[in-house]
């Protein structure tokens, strides 16, 4: 065997192993998103649950290609009826329904978080950290907040889909910020950058 096929022949097995890896990730952060799905508290029309925490996190800790994927696969899951999401629900209807402004809105926010985290919003700086989840956070509630809007009246999608989640959003981005120092300092323990 020549040097050239050597060489290729080992980049392709790193990259069948890069693949698998990714997927085992993907796999593993749709377990974490639908966990997180069923730590919920039942509200109409939208539920309170921990599924923002979870997106912002894979997003964070998945960087935003992977991240962005591993939410689009778990919303596909649901998609296909699946019970991966808030009240065991899956199917077309929650995409249709009042919460699909959130759940379109989960893999933008996925996406930004992981790209804020490349650009040092992450556990080094813990303020920067909590700043970039609660951009975050915002951007899901107001995607979903017009969403219900344009169904129930600008006024009610407020009232019903925005307010009454502002508080618990600002605990899950100091919860996330938190996190995110955490998982920094384990690196940097394990002597990772």
């Amino acid at each position: 065997m020549t040097q050239e096929a050597s060489v290729a022949l080992s980049n392709g097995a790193a990259g069948g192993a890069r693949w698998l890896r990714q997927a085992a990730l993907v796999l593993a952060g749709t377990a974490v998103l639908t966990a997180s799905s069923y730590v919920s508290i039942p509200m109409v029309p939208v539920p309170v649950s921990m599924q923002t925490f979870a997106v912002l996190m894979v997003g964070a800790l998945y960087g935003w290609r992977l991240g962005g994927i591993t939410v689009l696969a778990w919303l596909l899951e649901a998609l296909l009826g699946m019970p991966v999401l808030a009240g065991g629900k899956g199917g077309l209807a929650p995409f249709v329904g009042p919460t699909a402004g959130y759940l379109l809105a989960f893999p933008v926010g996925a996406m930004l978080m992981g790209w804020l985290v490349e650009r040092g919003f992450d556990g080094t700086r813990p303020l920067r950290a909590f700043g970039a989840m609660l951009l975050c956070t915002t951007l899901i509630l107001a995607i979903g907040g017009l969403w219900l809007g344009t169904m129930i009246g600008a006024a009610k999608g407020w009232a019903l889909g925005v307010a009454p989640f502002l508080a618990g959003e600002v605990v899950k981005s100091a919860l996330g910020a938190a996190s995110l120092v955490l998982w920094s300092t384990a690196r940097k323990a394990l002597g990772r950058r």
